[in-house]
């Protein structure tokens, strides 16, 4: 009896063992979930993007066919059924750029994966884009000549929206604009350089860079300059700054104030912008831009103390000077005498000059412009009331005749000041 159950037990064991060969693997069945997914940080943020990053831990035992990021403005759970960018498929991490966003925005984001199962979304982030805003830029204008000008700007922040469109515009009114005549430079941020091109001879104009973006356009700040009288001779000094020139009686006179960093035989000229670095610089040669503004060095030229007139490495172009006591008399005494010959050399209107620009013809082309001074101390005064040139003669030690024109009257008087004084140069033709 014992051994015919031992045998059925046998038996029966057999039958199990081979039951279970028999089975196909398709037959043993795995089970599947959905994916697992989680979202980082949002970065890159601007006005109407950024950019988010986020990893499919697992896929759930089933291939993920979909995956990426959702999000909403208002819906606080975000699904495939509001806006939405894939990433591919299988796990692993992604990035998406999420873009055409609204400036100055809530946003609430998840990331999705999709497998054979179904689709899961990771927990919320909620993010802000940024505000965008008028550019910002600079100008400048670097060469005028008879018919045409060089100008250009620079855009130092576009406001958090990509610049579109930049350029110069200009008028022969205030506050020009895209409007107006204009040239349009590229896009993007950083520098640009423009050419103006059929102006009018001896016209005043106002310039101002642009930059537009999808708030607006934003202007850099006005610049006036003037084109140069037909038929009117140029020289160029070491920094290749183009001066015109202009006949008057015996004399050859550049028609701009100088510019120069460097003096002829290119060694440059200490820039001193610092007030009581100017005051204490009692030994050497000095320039400055008046209030330390490179753009006014296009319009007034820049200023000299007298160490620089009197440095015998010169600071006139070759072929020109200084001009000496001797010759500024010379001139005044040519226009009429010290009374009248200031009007004669003056700018007429008040673009440049204050009212009421007494007696102002320019009947000379001269074309005096008021650009001021810095005081011994290192402070700067005077622009728009008064137009300051050093001689190259000097009265003393310690001081250098000079000549002044003033705003309120036609008259050029004769001063003398000391060297640590900055002053405008005005060239004469050997």
């Amino acid at each position: 009896m014992k051994i015919k159950l031992v045998n059925y037990l046998v038996l029966y064991a057999v039958i199990l063992f081979s039951i279970l060969f028999s089975c196909k693997k398709e037959d043993i069945k795995v089970v599947q979930t959905i994916p697992s997914v989680t979202i980082g940080s949002i970065t890159n943020i601007t006005a109407y993007s950024a950019t988010c990053i986020a990893e499919i831990i697992s896929d759930g035992g089933s291939a993920v066919v979909a995956r990426g990021i959702c999000w909403s403005l208002n819906n606080p759970t975000p699904t495939t059924e509001d806006s939405n960018i894939k990433s591919g498929t299988g796990s692993g991490s992604f990035t998406n750029s999420i873009v055409g966003l609204t400036q100055g925005a809530n946003y609430y984001v998840r990331a999705y994966a999709t497998n054979g199962i179904g689709t899961v979304y990771s927990s919320q982030v909620i993010f802000s884009t940024t505000k965008a805003y008028l550019p910002t830029i600079t100008n400048a204008v670097s060469t005028i000549a008879i018919t045409t000008a060089t100008s250009g700007g620079n855009i130092t922040n576009d406001g958090g929206s990509p610049i579109t469109s930049r350029g110069v515009c200009w008028n022969t009114s205030r506050n020009p604009t895209t409007a107006n005549l204009k040239t349009t430079d590229g896009t993007g941020t950083g520098a640009f350089i423009s050419s103006l091109t059929g102006l009018t001879a001896n016209t005043t104009y106002y310039l101002r860079s642009y930059a537009t973006n999808s708030v607006g356009t934003g202007y850099g700040s006005e610049i006036p300059f003037r084109t140069y009288t037909t038929g009117s001779g140029t020289v160029i000094d070491i920094d290749g700054n183009v001066y015109h020139t202009v006949t008057i009686g015996t004399q050859v006179w550049m028609v701009e104030n100088l510019k120069t960093t460097k003096y002829r035989n290119g060694d440059p000229i200490p820039n001193v912008t610092d007030g009581t670095a100017w005051h204490n610089n009692i030994a050497g040669a000095a320039y400055c831009n008046y209030n330390n503004d490179i753009n006014s060095s296009t319009t007034y030229g820049r200023l000299y103390n007298g160490f620089a007139v009197a440095d015998s490495h010169n600071i006139a172009p070759i072929g020109w000077h200084i001009p000496t006591d001797t010759e500024w008399t010379t001139l005044a005494n040519y226009l009429g005498g010290e009374s009248v010959a200031g009007g004669k050399l003056k700018e007429t209107g008040t673009t440049y000059w204050q009212s009421p620009n007494t007696g102002a013809t320019n009947e000379t082309s001269f074309t005096a412009l008021p650009g001021g001074n810095r005081f011994w101390d290192g402070s700067f005064g005077n622009v728009g009331n008064r137009s300051a040139w050093w001689s190259s003669t000097e009265k003393d030690i310690n001081n250098f005749w000079s000549r002044e024109i003033h705003y309120d009257g036609g008259d050029i008087g004769r001063n003398f000041l000391h060297r640590l004084n900055g002053y405008s140069v005005r060239c004469v033709r050997d």
